[in-house]
This record gives C-alpha cells, structure tokens and sequence, in this order.
C-alpha cells in the first residue's frame, strides 16, 4: 500500500465520482480505478459501492477514509513541522469559512495575510462550523472562521466580531409598517428557519430562541443560506431573522425590524489548531487578532 493510493482514494471519497476525482489528481480515470481496485484487493475489502448511476462510500470506506484523511494531514503537518524547524517561511495557508465571514473579516485578512506574505498560496474552503472544526483537528485546515467555540484539547480560539440579525419583513407586509415589533406580533406570522438538517451553530441557536419565545410551531419554510432566507422572505411567504449586513443587498423588497425584548447577536472568530506551526506562528494570529472590531 503506498502514500499515492491512499491520496487517489481520498480524491474518489470526497469526489464519489471517479472522472471527477481523476482530473483532480491528474491521471487517466482507468488508471485512477486500478489503484483503487488494488487497494481494496490489499485490504481485503470492498471501499465502494459502484453503480451506473453513482459511487458511494461503503461502512469500511469511510473508515478507512477518516484514518487516511489523518495520515496524510499528520505528512503535511510533518512536513511544515520541520521546514519551520528550519526558519523555512509559511508556503500554503489553507483556510475554512463558515459564509458570514466571507462577506465582512475575511475580505481583510487575506488582503493582509497577502501583502506580508506575497508568494503565499492561498486556499478557501466553506462549511458549518462543526466542518471546519474537523477539518482544523486533522490538519486539513490551518486556519477557520467560524462561530464560538471553546478551547478544547489542541483547538484554539478567539471572537473578533458580533454579528447583529434584525427581523426580516417584506415591505408588502403590515409588520414593516409598524414603528414597533413585539414578540407577541410574530405569533400569528408564519417562520423562515434554517433548516434543522445542517445541525449549525446559528440554526441551534435561532431554535433555542424560538423554543423559548413560543414560536416553533410557526416555522412553516426552512433553508440553508441567508440568501434563500430573504429570497422566501421577499416573497411574502413569511418572516425570519436575517444579519444587518442584508440591508445592504441591492433590489432588496424587505425591511429590517427590530423586535422588542430580542437582541440577536452571534460571534464570529478565529480557531486553529496550537500544534499546527502554520497556523500558530504569531504572526499569523496577531494579524486575525487585528480583525477585532471594538465592543465584540
């Protein structure tokens, strides 16, 4: 079993399509298929399921993808471990982001992280916090964006922003009109949710929130974005809570309202993992400590 198997097998795993996964590595995809067969032949175990129609992870498959997954990262990790040994400068930064960071701390620091290190490569990825938090405890990640979360074990972390989330109305609705929202004002609207499948930070939050408000049996749409939230929203279909930054998205036919007696704020920071030398150099830490805006 060599190094290079395992990479072509992760590539099949994240990819469950091998033409896919083999422009990814960069060989022929009948190439690609026979290390794959070999591998299952050394293992003595099947690690797809194949169809005409798709390609899935069999229960060893994804064992075995989880532990090739920490192999290769712990390489990686190796690998910068002593070219930091040996002053040798950060060659790749490889970032996670949950998308709230994509549109206000993110912009900024990459444009810093550039200008000190222009011949840095730079890589993004997105997901839910939970993703990105896997990903920093493998080493696939350096670096993530994402909502609170303790330090734990190797996991580090620190808040830099509050995000404020208003209530979203169409204009087409009597609450937009209203110079004042009560909780009780919601009880006969019908509630935009994220949906309960991405078990996300936000989403646990905002159904803690409507649990204790009374208002879990007006959910009656659910989504997986902000920008399907107000979608539904400007369609008059219901209300939700959205960021204060939507205010600002062109064409917009909602209103954001403050609701009395409901002050939503979510934390937004920086986690990475304290043995990753990439992600713990000072440098790199003090220039997402500079993100901080005052009063988080």
């Amino acid at each position: 079993m060599e190094l290079r198997q395992l990479s072509y097998f992760v590539a099949v795993a994240e990819e469950l399509h091998f033409g896919r996964a083999a422009m990814r590595v960069n060989i022929a995809q009948p190439a690609l298929s026979n290390q794959v067969q070999a591998l299952e032949r050394h293992l003595g175990v099947q690690l797809f399921n194949r169809s005409t129609r798709r390609v899935e992870l069999t229960r060893a498959g994804a064992v075995f993808y989880d532990r090739c997954v920490r192999i290769l990262s712990e390489i990686d990790l190796s690998a910068e471990v002593t070219r930091s040994a040996a002053g040798k400068s950060v060659r790749q930064i490889k970032i996670g982001t949950v998308h709230p960071a994509t549109r206000s701390v993110l912009p900024a620091f990459l444009a810093r992280i550039a200008r000190k290190y222009p011949d840095i490569r730079l890589h993004i990825t997105s997901g839910t916090s939970d993703d990105i938090i896997r990903q920093l405890e493998t080493g696939r990640i350096n670096l993530g964006f994402i909502r609170p979360v303790e330090n734990i074990g190797t996991l580090r972390f620190f808040s830099i922003a509050q995000e404020h989330y208003l209530l979203a109305v169409a204009r087409s609705n009597p609450l937009s009109k209203m110079e004042e929202i009560s909780v009780e004002d919601l009880k006969d609207q019908k509630i935009i949710a994220f949906s309960r499948a991405n078990l996300s930070y936000t989403e646990r939050y905002f159904a803690s929130l409507f649990d204790e408000h009374g208002l879990s049996g007006n959910i009656a749409y659910s989504c997986d974005d902000t920008f399907s939230l107000v979608s539904l929203v400007s369609a008059g279909l219901g209300i939700g809570f959205a960021p204060e930054w939507t205010a600002n998205l062109p064409e917009r036919n909602f209103e954001l309202k403050k609701v009395r007696g409901i002050d939503l704020k979510i934390g937004l920071g920086v986690a990475w993992n304290k043995e990753d030398p990439t992600a713990a150099r000072d440098d790199i830490i003090d220039i997402a400590r500079s993100l901080a805006r005052p009063g988080r």
